[in-house]
């Protein structure tokens, strides 16, 4: 079969999207064409290369041997467009990032809007999910990690270290006895994980710090912070959050305090890719840059 690259673009487009609807958004054309198309590269190679599923469309194993030829596609046709646009220019075209939404949140913003102001021609898209990234499906460019990756054709580069506390709102903390060692919090409504949708052991904070029952619980980070800030309790916060959120206060300091590390993960492809090795460098600095400057505010 002859596979043109519109109709690899299109179908990665619904791989990493796992909907017609989402991946005719992302193309700008009518998820009806996205499914015709779709069935067209099915019929020419005469297997099902998605299979509909209750979360949406999944990979067959056809569609994920494709899945590995049309990516080598997509690079292809961004090494060419880098190599014709030069190097010495301004970074250009989209970004995604995926990042945890601790971080996707209070870091990624302004790092990327200070990129971004730089070089007026790039789009940066920052996806905060709860979750592991999927590089190998290209749910992202890039991926700011909590964790070390072990598996996979990838990339990995420590960005640098941030720290972690057990935190109160003002008010919360006039309203209670004051917390002077750790058997003090045990009378104290605490604020944490879902525990079953820690996806990483490195987020399993209020475990390192001796506690064992959660009141308030959420897989968001901001959705912790928030409890924390609106004085339902104490939780473990980013130091570099604190600042944006205003009148928390680190409780025991000398006796909770987490060490944590940011991590860049790409695929190992991408590694010819200029224009991504440049912003990588460059968000990286960032962070480094921001994680220090928040945390020398607390």
């Amino acid at each position: 079969m002859n596979t043109q690259w519109d109709d690899l673009k299109i179908f990665l487009a619904v791989a990493r999207r796992q909907s017609l609807s989402a991946a005719g958004r992302a193309l700008k054309i009518d998820p009806a064409t996205v499914g015709r198309r779709v069935a067209r590269l099915e019929e020419g190679y005469g297997a099902p290369l998605f299979a509909k599923s209750p979360t949406g469309y999944a990979l067959t194993d056809a569609g994920q041997r494709l899945m590995a030829h049309a990516v080598h596609a997509e690079q292809a046709v961004e090494d060419a467009a880098e190599e014709m646009a030069g190097k010495s220019g301004g970074l250009s075209g989209q970004i995604r990032i995926g990042a945890p939404d601790g971080s996707a949140n209070y870091l990624l913003p302004q790092v990327c809007d200070a990129i971004g102001r730089d070089n007026p021609e790039l789009e940066v898209q920052i996806v905060a999910l709860p979750r592991v990234f999927n590089l190998s499906r290209r749910e992202a460019d890039m991926v700011v990690a909590v964790s070390r990756p072990t598996a996979g054709r990838l990339t990995v580069q420590k960005i640098t270290d941030y720290k972690l506390h057990l935190a109160g709102s003002e008010e919360y903390l006039r309203q209670h006895p004051p917390i002077t060692s750790l058997e003090d919090i045990k009378s104290h409504r605490m604020i944490g994980y879902i525990q079953d949708m820690i996806f990483v052991k490195e987020l399993d904070y209020l475990a390192e710090a001796g506690v064992e029952h959660v009141n308030l619980a959420s897989n968001s980070v901001s959705v912790q912070i928030n409890w924390v800030r609106q004085g339902c309790g104490l939780g473990i916060v980013h130091d570099f959050a604190i600042p944006a959120v205003g009148g928390l206060v680190k409780v025991l300091p000398d006796k909770i305090s987490l060490t944590r590390s940011f991590y860049l993960v790409r695929h190992a492809d991408d590694r010819r890719l200029d224009r991504l090795n440049r912003f990588a460098a460059e968000l990286s600095e960032g962070v480094r840059r921001e994680v220090a400057r928040l945390e020398s505010l607390t």
